[in-house]
C-alpha cells in the first residue's frame, strides 16, 4: 500500500495487541495504530481528538465502558459516524453480533486462534480502512 493506515485499537489484552500488530505487519499492512485499552479512555478520546482514523477495530468486553457503549458513541459522533468501525471479540453470542451490527458496526468477528484467522483479519481491516480513505 502507498499510504499508511490509521487504526484506533480500542482493546485491553496487551497480547491481543501485539498479535494484531503482527499479523499487520507479516502482511505488510502499512499502518499506525493507537491503542486504547478502555473504554472511559475512549470516550474521552472520542471527544478530544482531531485527527479520524482510518478505521476502528475494538473488543466489547473492555474495562470501565463497555464496548457497545463505546460504539454507540462512535456512530451518535458526527465526525466518526462514517469511520468503518470492526469489532473483534471473543464474544460468540448471536446476542452481541446482532446488536453490535444494529448499532452500526460494519463486521463482527470472533477473534481468531490461528495464525492465518489473524492474517484474515488483517486484510480485512486494511481493506476496510482503505475504502474509508
Amino acid at each position: 500500500m502507498n499510504t499508511s493506515l490509521y487504526i484506533l485499537l480500542i482493546e485491553d489484552d496487551a497480547d491481543d495487541v501485539e498479535l494484531l500488530r503482527d499479523a499487520l505487519n507479516n502482511s505488510n499492512v502499512e499502518h499506525t495504530m493507537q491503542v486504547i485499552n478502555n473504554g472511559g479512555t475512549a470516550s474521552v478520546f472520542l471527544k478530544t481528538n482531531t485527527q479520524l482514523p482510518d478505521v476502528i477495530v475494538m473488543d466489547l468486553n473492555i474495562p470501565k465502558v463497555h464496548g457497545m457503549d463505546v460504539l454507540r458513541e462512535v456512530r451518535a459522533s458526527s465526525p466518526y459516524n462514517n469511520v468503518p468501525v470492526i469489532i473483534l471479540t471473543t464474544s460468540s453470542s448471536p446476542e452481541d453480533r446482532k446488536k453490535a451490527l444494529e448499532l452500526g458496526a460494519d463486521e463482527f468477528l470472533i477473534k481468531p486462534t490461528t495464525s492465518q484467522g489473524l492474517y484474515e483479519v488483517a486484510s480485512l481491516i486494511a481493506r476496510a480502512a482503505s475504502h474509508n480513505n
